[in-house]
């Protein structure tokens, strides 16, 4: 093997160890206005001491003179199969993914310059969690140095972990309601009382604030509050012809109501002996059907009428058969009204109420011929369905 040939399987058999400070939380730049990655001895000891002074309790300052220090133990050991280099890496004060990101991103612009083979890791100690996977991801780990100055451990885990859920808290509008919203009403009250020199009302003030605030939370008129506001604006009005058919039987079922009510009023008007009411019992309906008739019969074709201008809009053949109903509900007036006389007085005679079913009978049939008539003038008129197909059979 020529000399050549040793002297680079030499070169590819050296270890390149990286001797490596990470600042997750970004104070070297945020304090020391220093760029990062920095590479090399000098770069590093000048950024340590620039750290130190900005702030001399800084943890970081102290892990980056622990990275030097083990960067001259292992230079002065002198192993002949081994490379040393310092280097200092920066995330963001702003923590997560953007710190993390530049960790990865200055990482892999160090091992573009030095190319190593391993890395020792220094760190402040609450860090390794969160930095030791983005580099061993990318370079093995063969140390681990943990730097605990001014804190331990867990207290640092700690506070961090109030910072979490603390942010959580005042950027959650969920939980903002409730560990700011509240209070700060409560707060606002106090403010106002004191103003007025009221504060002996506080205490009032605060019973009712939180009693109303758990009736609401309790039986969750917040949210019903928030779906009736919802179904308000997100609610579209129906067709015209649905509105139509809507309103007209409303309006039909307040005219029923109402001739109810007249015929209960003429019966409790009057002066009838209820010891016999099996006697008086024809009695009371006559007067009822007189009193109450009218407004039953027009408010029944009231919600008949909505219902045939919605069909018409629809081409329903429908319509048809409901034109003859209306006629039919419309001329039993008559017959309710002979039928009530009987009713009231027995010897008034049945004539008037034979002439009228007669009339009746002889109407349906005079309607339904016009229908029929109509429907076959106007066949293209109605759309085909089944229930046409079944009059046209009828």
């Amino acid at each position: 093997m020529s000399q050549r040939d040793k002297e680079k399987e030499e070169k590819t058999e050296q270890k390149r160890v990286l001797i490596l400070c990470v600042d997750r939380d970004g104070d070297l730049t945020a304090k020391a206005e220093i760029k990062t990655p920095l590479i090399g001895r000098d770069a590093n000891l000048n950024a340590a001491v620039a750290l130190a002074l900005k702030d001399p309790e800084e943890p970081d300052a102290n892990a980056m003179f622990e990275a030097i220090r083990i960067y001259d133990r292992l230079t002065s050991e002198g192993k002949q199969n081994e490379n040393y280099e310092v280097a200092t890496l920066t995330g963001s004060e702003f923590g997560g993914v953007s710190a993390d990101r530049k960790i990865v991103s200055e990482l892999s612009d160090v091992l573009k310059a030095f190319p190593a083979n391993e890395v020792i890791l220094v760190t402040d100690g609450y860090s390794d969690e969160a930095v030791l996977p983005l580099v061993e991801s990318r370079v093995p780990v063969s140390s681990v140095r943990r730097i605990l100055v001014r804190h331990s451990e867990s207290i640092e885990e700690t506070a961090a972990l109030f910072t979490k859920y603390f942010r959580i808290i005042v950027e959650n509008p969920r939980y903002a309601r409730i560990a700011l919203g509240l209070p700060g009403i409560l707060f606002l009250i106090l403010g106002i009382l004191t103003i007025f020199n009221l504060v002996h009302y506080y205490l009032i003030a605060f019973v009712i604030v939180l009693s109303a605030y758990m009736l609401i939370k309790g039986f969750g008129v917040d949210k019903a509050a928030k779906k009736a506001y919802k179904m308000i604006k997100e609610y579209s009005p129906p067709p015209l012809p649905v509105q139509i058919s809507t309103f007209t039987t409303l309006a039909g079922i307040m005219c029923m109501a109402f001739g109810v009510y007249l015929g209960v009023d003429s019966v409790t008007s009057l002066s009838i002996d209820m010891s016999n009411i099996l006697g008086v019992l024809p009695q009371i309906a006559g007067y009822f059907i007189r009193d109450s008739k009218d407004l039953i019969v027009v408010g029944t074709c009231v919600a008949l009428t909505g219902r045939a201008i919605r069909w018409y809009f629809e081409r329903d053949s429908k319509l048809l058969r409901n034109s003859v109903l209306i006629v039919l509900i419309a001329w039993s007036r008559q017959i309710l009204d002979a039928a009530s006389g009987i009713l009231i007085n027995p010897k008034a005679g049945y004539e008037t109420l034979i002439f009228s079913i007669i009339i009746g009978i002889l109407i349906i049939i005079a309607s339904s011929l016009v229908v029929i008539v109509i429907h076959r003038s106007a066949k293209g008129f109605f759309k085909k369905t089944g229930e046409q197909e079944e009059f046209e059979e009828g």
